[in-house]
């Protein structure tokens, strides 16, 4: 069992390149949209430990199967603790069952991400992102008051790359992916 976190900045792709990745690969997507959405229909607002309570469910149940992995999609703030602690959080609950893990980081600079804030895949996969003008307004407050970029040095874990998708189509993205860590 394999695990890939694939995390980055609101809009980098980390959900269309997932999907690329799926393509050509034998991993499943569970992107972080599959758990807010239905919470957000539910209970009318955004609610962080329903949400939490959800993904572990899937994330206990998907480490004990068979499958050959799966690619977990998120925002991760390198300058909040609790951010730190949740990933490891997943990572050992994956690890228990003796799943190898992997780390894969996008980036790309705001005005890249803006104009992927609102392409078709994303508002057809995330429909509380279809309001472009709070969700633009939401990446660009992210951007103010939290560090979504790892700095140099600062992720220690093997099986991790940082791809800086500016100029790559998902596609490409995925390729690259799939090579340097010779998925199936």
């Amino acid at each position: 069992m394999k695990l890939l976190l694939l995390f980055g900045d609101a809009a980098v792709g980390k959900m269309t390149v997932g999907q690329e990745l799926c393509k050509i690969t034998d991993f499943r997507l569970f992107h972080n949209h599959m758990t807010i959405e239905p919470v957000l229909e539910i209970f009318g607002e955004f609610n962080g430990p329903v949400i939490r309570k959800f993904r572990e469910i899937v994330f206990e149940e998907f480490a004990k199967s068979d499958k050959y992995g799966l690619i977990f999609t998120f925002m991760w703030a390198f300058d909040c603790k609790e951010d730190w602690k949740y990933t490891q959080k997943i990572v050992d609950m994956f690890k228990q069952y003796g799943s190898e893990v992997y780390y894969v980081e996008l980036f790309a600079p705001q005005e890249v991400r803006l104009k992927r804030n609102a392409t078709e895949n994303r508002l057809k996969n995330k429909p509380s992102k279809r309001d472009i003008k709070f969700s633009n307004k939401l990446l660009i407050y992210d951007d103010n008051n939290h560090r979504m970029v790892s700095n140099d040095g600062e992720i220690p874990f093997e099986n991790y790359i940082k791809i800086d998708n500016t100029n790559l189509s998902a596609k490409e993205t995925a390729k690259i992916i799939k090579n340097r860590f010779n998925f199936e």
